[in-house]
């Protein structure tokens, strides 16, 4: 480190060695976030309908998760299943630790989008949903005609944060041996020394990524909420309008009030 002088040429250069490693990062975030939003989702529902014991046992699954450092949990997973499955006389030592990286990130992620899920359903009016009973639906209908819409609007710019922490998160799955765009660029910074270059280079595609995610998720956001801003639009123009009308027959009684003193 620091045997080189600065070039900024490299960092284009190692941005396109770095590109091919992309792929195992995309599967990890996508697997993982995948498996995280069905056992979200499980794990949410206990919490949510206050099952007993399992409401118990899905606490201390989000408190665990959420409460303990992910690099310690991928070594946790990768190191203390195999061997707890030699007890029962498994083995598993020739699975690639790629399974074992996202078992541990969708358990992860599971734990935070279990609060995302619950905290949207719960922030939904309940007034709403008495009001759908009162009409006559059931709680299926109420649920997806009601809670589910808002809910999901509400979830997505948390949900958002979720899956680009995720993203940068990956960024620890070398220390397993897997290459990564991290791992690559460890690599490339061991052979040519130029650590400063590549490590540029390294921010800038995760920035890309988070950058195009980010986008990604206003979008969604914008479409699911649609509805609600021409809504807000109607209201506005209703409100100006009712605004008005009490303004012009506010002057016009003041003028007839007047001529009637004339």
């Amino acid at each position: 480190m620091g045997q080189h002088p600065f070039e900024i040429s490299y960092v284009f250069e190692y941005v396109v060695k770095l590109l091919p490693s992309l792929k195992v990062t995309l599967v990890i975030v996508s697997s993982s976030i995948l498996l995280g939003l069905l056992l979200g989702l499980l794990v949410a529902l206990p919490r949510l309908y206050r099952i007993p014991i399992l409401q118990q046992l899905s606490q201390i699954y989000v408190s665990f998760f959420r409460g303990t450092p992910i690099l310690i949990q991928l070594f946790l997973f990768y190191y203390g299943i195999p061997e707890l499955l030699k007890l029962f006389q498994l083995d598993v030592s020739r699975i690639s630790a790629l399974y074992f990286v996202i078992l541990t990130y969708s358990l992860h992620s599971g734990a935070f989008i279990s609060e995302v899920i619950r905290g949207a359903v719960k922030a939904v009016d309940r007034g709403q949903i008495e009001a759908a009973y009162a009409v006559g639906m059931n709680g299926f209908q109420a649920f997806s005609r009601i809670v589910q819409p808002q809910a999901l609007a509400i979830s997505v710019p948390v949900f958002a944060n979720v899956v680009i922490g995720n993203l940068k998160d990956t960024s620890l799955a070398f220390t397993l041996g897997i290459m990564e765009i991290t791992g690559k660029a460890q690599t490339l910074g061991t052979i040519s020394h130029r650590f400063v270059e590549i490590y540029i280079s390294l921010a800038v595609v995760y920035f890309m990524i988070s950058l195009a995610l980010e986008k990604l998720f206003h979008h969604i956001e914008k479409r699911l909420l649609r509805h609600e801003a021409k809504a807000d639009s109607v209201s506005t123009a209703e409100r100006s309008r009712n605004v008005f009308v009490r303004l012009f027959t506010a002057v016009t009684v003041k003028i007839r009030k007047e001529e009637a003193g004339l």
